[in-house]
């Protein structure tokens, strides 16, 4: 395998370049000493390019001219900011990139040759910017972001990260209009979310109405938002078609947007013809981040050989497809997947694997499945006559979530939420042979409420021998969408209803002693935001209701999570 030489290296702070518009949007470049020509490699960020200057530097030191740009409106750069979260068509990003892109290529030092890199929003700048077609632009990576946002948010505000998002982002916008108080660097919002501000406002309500002062300048787009929870503001999917160039895509497991995996599948699916074989997906056991890209997650240990770098990981993609650098990329299948808890990397020609067996788990009780001490049961076994599990959910003590403090998802001990009534728990007994479990979940839930609208979670757990019990990955269905995003629909209280709740995609091995266990409850707060039960908007309504709810498991009403089981 070769490798890269190691440099020196050259900053260049705040380097303008004039968009088509006549806006200049600054960015600091990072190039290799002793001059030679190079690869360029560009990431666009909402997030302060400063904050990415031990990764271009690492970039840079293995032979590429780096740039770190701050979009439009943000820090730096002039311009009005205009967030992902509204009507693309309002939005700069895909013209933005394409200047930015070809400005790039004739800086000093490059070689003519551009390459994206960046990991969530940065990754979605990315994806526009390819859909351009910059003649420079000859390959992408991109990680932590998915095809739809309603593949990520349910349709359902995501109360915690979003406001944490927004209040964090809210330090340029303070800054650009000259307001002097608040926290100055995102540490400090860190802190003070956590510490002071949390509390208050992911409980306050109507969310609507939560002072401007919050969140600045950005406060009218944020509640612009929360009225649009069912419309597609991504659609990346849209756009595959136009991109030219070859992908990666990297996540993981514990990745609340690792909904990344349908970009490689979009392009091979719906990418130039030309291209299907040249695209890649990377999923590993890791969350969100891309600091921390270790077997080390939570309280498990998924063993040394999930542990790598985002460098490494771009630095081998790009040597092969801008250096022609032998990195062993072009003998390796497409995708790469590590499977946790056979802890090992297995590569795969498809997704969904090929040799999938989507096997039907039905849930079962004597209608007492409430707690991890109940009756609720979870086999291959049909349902005949079996009583119905009840359970109240009320949004003013909703199932809290489990998460960081960065309001993302990770593994986590469940113990905490053990004696919660409104948990109806299905679980299988101790497994005497291992199954593996490697892509989409899905449970199809019949279930009535009393109230017109309400929301039904779904949790998949790893309960070990120990007895320790960590999550794996979850959905929510929010009633009113049962039939579709575009038309919300209220429900006939007390009529059954089949709910196909689609959970995150997982890649685990269980062993032998393991048990397979799914929670169902109403309610995962505040990674989604509680439903009112009252069928209002959730973001003008003050108003919280108690609601019965029943989920049936009999032969009429044959509740069961459908797994994607697969063979080694």
């Amino acid at each position: 395998m070769g490798r890269t030489q190691g440099h020196d290296v050259q900053q260049i702070l705040d380097e303008p370049a004039e968009m088509r518009d006549g806006t200049v949007l600054r960015s600091d470049i990072y190039r290799p000493s002793g001059g030679g020509y190079h690869p360029v490699l560009v990431s666009r960020t909402p997030y302060d390019k400063v904050s990415n200057e031990e990764m271009a530097r690492g970039l840079a030191e293995r032979g590429y001219v780096v740039v770190v740009q701050d979009i439009r409106g943000r820090y730096t750069s002039e311009g009005e900011f205009k967030w992902q979260f509204q009507d693309n068509s309002e939005t700069f990003d895909a013209q933005d990139g394409y200047d930015t892109a070809e400005w790039a290529a004739t800086l000093s030092g490059s070689d003519g040759q551009v390459g994206t890199w960046g990991h969530s929003y940065p990754a979605w700048c990315s994806w526009w910017l390819a859909s351009a077609r910059p003649p420079s632009l000859k390959a992408v990576f991109a990680g932590g972001i998915s095809k739809g946002l309603l593949d990520l948010t349910n349709g359902i505000f995501e109360t915690g990260r979003r406001l944490q998002w927004t209040h964090n982002m809210a330090m340029d916008a303070r800054r650009r209009v000259g307001q002097r108080w608040g926290p100055k660097d995102r540490a400090e919002a860190d802190v003070n979310w956590q510490e002071v501000e949390r509390g208050k406002w992911i409980w306050y309500l109507p969310l609507g109405e939560i002072p401007d002062h919050v969140f600045s300048t950005l406060a009218p787009l944020l509640k612009k938002y929360m009225t649009e929870q069912n419309l597609e503001h991504w659609a990346l999917g849209d756009i595959h078609s136009k991109i030219n160039v070859p992908t990666c895509n990297l996540t993981g497991w514990y990745d609340r947007i690792n909904g990344t995996i349908d970009q490689y599948a979009g392009m091979v699916s719906d990418g130039p013809v030309f291209r299907k074989g040249d695209h890649r997906l990377i999923v590993g056991p890791w969350g969100h981040s891309n600091v921390e890209m270790s077997g080390r997650q939570g309280p498990l240990d998924f063993g040394r050989e999930a542990d790598t770098t985002y460098i490494h990981e771009v630095t081998r993609w790009y040597d092969h497809h801008l250096k022609g650098i032998d990195t062993g990329l072009g003998g390796e299948p497409p995708v790469k997947l590590y499977v946790m808890g056979a802890n090992r990397w297995r590569y795969e020609h498809e997704w969904p694997l090929a040799r999938t067996r989507y096997t039907e788990f039905f849930l079962h009780s004597g209608g007492g499945a409430n707690t991890v001490e109940g009756d609720g049961g979870l086999s291959t076994t049909e349902p005949a006559g079996e009583p119905p599990d009840e359970f109240t959910y009320d949004p003013r003590d909703p199932v809290m979530s489990l998460m960081g403090l960065d309001s993302q998802t990770a593994p986590r001990d469940q113990s905490p939420l053990d004696g919660r009534g409104d948990i109806l728990v299905y679980q299988t007994p101790p497994l005497e042979q291992g199954i593996e479990i490697v892509g989409p979940v899905e449970l199809r839930l019949w279930a009535t409420s009393s109230a017109p609208d309400t929301d039904f979670t779904a949790k998949l757990v790893d309960v070990h021998p120990s007895g320790l019990a960590v999550n794996l990955t979850y959905g929510i269905m929010r009633a009113s969408y049962r039939d579709g995003f575009e038309n919300p629909t209220p429900m006939e209280p007390g009529r059954p209803y089949e709910f196909v709740i689609k959970l995150r995609p997982t890649g685990v091995l269980l062993g032998p002693g393991h048990r397979l266990r799914l929670d169902v409850s109403s309610s995962d707060f505040p990674n989604f935001d509680r439903n009112h039960n009252t069928g209002k908007d959730f973001w003008s309504d003050a108003e919280l209701k108690v609601a019965r709810q029943t989920v049936m498991h009999d032969s009429d009403h044959p509740s069961r999570l459908v797994l994607p089981m697969v063979e080694d």
